[in-house]
């Protein structure tokens, strides 16, 4: 349990400052991160980092996969901790 702690929170700080890094390729128009590896990032367990990522950096906001796909992941990641960790 104590090491899935220390996953989610490494894995939610990548994916955060990835969307703030193809944000930031994005204005200047630079080599960007694919959105497969941004919603993938979500999917392995950063979907708090992607969410705070997105508001953060008002970054795909107007993008229907990210604004429904992300708290679709968020959902089924909560169902599934709370299934497995909760008595």
């Amino acid at each position: 349990m104590q090491y899935l702690g220390y996953y989610l929170i490494i894995i939610n700080i990548i994916t955060f400052i990835a969307y703030g890094v193809d944000k930031y390729k994005a204005k200047r128009n630079l080599w960007r991160i694919p959105e497969k590896t941004l919603i993938g990032l979500a999917a392995i367990g950063g979907f708090v980092g992607a969410f705070c990522g997105m508001q953060c950096f008002r970054h795909k906001t107007k993008h229907m996969k990210f604004v429904v796909g992300i708290p679709m992941i968020s959902i089924i990641w909560i169902g599934l901790l709370i299934y497995f960790f909760v008595k």
